[in-house]
């Protein structure tokens, strides 16, 4: 197999005027650079990767762990993997779908240093057993987590949903129906939310039962369909996300109501699908999220890193409402 030291030869240079030209350095003189790359292309030369790996002592990929694809995950994996090219590093993806051996395949990755690092988007082993993989490199999660090992980037949910019910209260709402997601640590910090905005404002908290674990179109379509077999009937309706809050406008308007004339709508996320249907939403920026990830891997890497966003939720005023 060729080697540096037959392109050396052949090119009449010496090995670090090759490892230049591969690694793309100034200071080569450009005929010698261009009599070098020539050769590379005759002998088809690729750099062999275990071998710079273990001399940089880094492989310069980064693992991302998530359990499936959600508009939001999307999101946040297209900007850490933006953020990761540019600074020279690769992506590998590990989709558990709630598979725990799954999730540990990734882990064993990073024990056996075949990564550098893990961000944790949704999480299936318990903590305590991925927390015993942080000895072995960065680990950064998503989630919401409190942790002397493990850094977050997750944002405080009770501000959000505060946010939005206090929108919804200023603009003459009263009755206001909630639907939440999964039960995981961000819907307890909305539902406290609604609690405490209801009893500051002295409404009513238990008027209209309250939707959990809705996510998706059809969630919001089944809310859409509730909401017209009732007699007593919330004036707004609080949307986990903007997918459920899509599927309710929709709904509603096949059959023949509209948004704000009969309810008010509050999605949550501000995706594209939110701006394509003019719904009021909560700016979600997962995408900065993403990038501040990154930054805390880049930092624990040992390598120079950008400071991190400072970073706020901010209510998307449309046609909705």
């Amino acid at each position: 197999m060729t080697n540096i030291q037959e392109i050396a030869r052949l090119a009449g240079v010496s090995t670090t005027t090759v490892s230049r030209v591969i690694n793309q350095h100034p200071y080569v003189n450009e005929a010698k650079r261009k009599e070098i790359l020539k050769i590379i292309e005759r002998l088809d030369y690729v750099p062999n990767s275990n071998a710079k790996s273990l001399k940089e002592g880094m492989t310069r990929i980064i693992g991302v762990l998530t359990g499936t694809y959600t508009t939001l995950s999307t999101s946040f994996i297209q900007a850490f993997n933006t953020s990761a090219n540019k600074h020279g590093f690769n992506v590998m993806l590990f989709i558990t779908n709630g598979d725990r051996q799954q999730e540990l395949i990734a882990l064993e990755m990073l024990r056996s240093k075949q990564l550098d690092a893990l961000i944790c988007l949704f999480r299936t082993n318990e903590w305590k057993v991925i927390e015993s993989y942080t000895k072995y490199g960065p680990i950064v999660t998503w989630q919401r987590l409190v942790s002397d090992t493990i850094p977050s980037v997750f944002m405080d949910h009770y501000k959000g949903y505060t946010l939005g019910l206090e929108y919804l209260y200023a603009k003459g709402y009263r009755r206001i129906a909630n639907v939440f997601s999964s039960k995981g640590l961000n819907t307890p910090e909305r539902v406290r939310s609604y609690h405490d905005f209801a009893d500051k404002y002295q409404l009513k908290a238990n008027s209209f039962p309250d939707f959990h674990d809705k996510l998706t179109i059809y969630d919001g379509e089944e809310v859409a369909r509730w909401w017209i077999g009732q007699n007593d009937r919330p004036d707004a309706i609080a949307c986990s996300n903007d997918n459920v809050a899509a599927g309710l406008l929709t709904e509603l308007r096949r059959a023949g109501f509209s948004a704000p004339g009969d309810v008010g709508i509050l999605g949550f996320d501000n995706t594209e699908l939110a701006h394509l249907l003019d719904l009021t939403t909560i700016h979600y920026p997962a995408n900065k999220q993403a990038e501040n990830a990154f930054y805390i891997i880049l930092d624990m890497l040992g390598q120079p890193a950008p400071e991190v966003h400072t970073l706020e939720f901010e209510l998307i005023e449309r046609k909705s409402t």
